[in-house]
């Protein structure tokens, strides 16, 4: 079996209506990683999985749109499924944020930075550090055959190359438009397409769009920069590397 990602919620900085922040669940290697649990991603991930089929949790930084559905699940495993030692792994200063293991033995933190390598299962897993405020970590994913990109969020100063080549599909974060970049330290969908270029990428699925933005735009801007079509994540939806 393959490698597998289902987007759990692609909404950029805050949640459109009836939509979710940034999350999606990674599978194949004979186990499911939910990748960052930005708000609303949990009740999503319900509707694909049991919370016992969850084998580890990893979160990119230290933004809210990316990590507060933790709080949730850690009530999931006090008082639903009465999981221990639940693997978690997240830059440090994500830790301190949130509950510690003193008050809270249901998750078992593990600190990754820049460069570092972590096996889950049969999947292998790389970390590369962006172009954004707080430590923020990309993450690549590596089947038996298939590998998986995900930029978390990053300014133009990173680039989906630092993950490496043969990139079959590659998530990157896309919040701005053309007229927006520079405002902060995100990409526009062109500078995700032309990073995505760069790194010889197979698949782009464009994520983490501004709510208000023309998403129809950014795909347009996105493909002519990528030079083919790019995908535009959907809530729900599962693709397959």
């Amino acid at each position: 079996m393959g490698v597998s990602v289902t987007v759990l919620g692609c909404c950029g900085t805050y949640a459109a209506p009836g939509g979710a922040c940034s999350g999606y669940l990674v599978q194949g290697g004979g186990v499911t990683v939910w990748l960052d649990a930005g708000p609303g991603t949990l009740a999503n991930l319900q509707r694909h999985v049991d919370f016992e089929e969850l084998d580890a949790i990893v979160l990119s930084h230290e933004h809210p749109d990316h990590w507060t559905d933790l709080e949730g699940f850690y009530n999931v495993c006090r008082f639903v499924t009465g999981r221990r030692a639940f693997p978690v792994y997240a830059p440090a200063g994500l830790r301190d944020l949130t509950y510690d293991e003193d008050t809270s033995p249901s998750l078992q933190w593990h600190d990754v930075a820049d460069g570092d390598h972590v096996e889950i299962g049969d999947l292998a897993l790389t970390f590369s550090r962006t172009d954004h405020g707080p430590e923020t970590l990309a993450v690549r994913f590596d089947g038996r055959d298939e590998s998986l990109g995900y930029s978390a969020d990053s300014g133009p100063g990173w680039s989906l190359e630092a993950l490496g080549t043969g990139l079959d599909l590659a998530l990157c974060e896309a919040t701005f438009q053309r007229e927006q970049e520079g405002m902060a330290q995100h990409m526009s969908a062109r500078q995700a397409g032309e990073s995505a270029r760069r790194a010889g990428v197979g698949t782009l699925l464009l994520t983490h769009i501004w709510p208000t933005l023309d998403s129809d735009r950014s795909r347009d801007e996105g493909s002519e920069a990528f030079g083919a079509p790019v995908v535009l994540a959907e809530t729900n939806a599962r693709y397959e590397v």
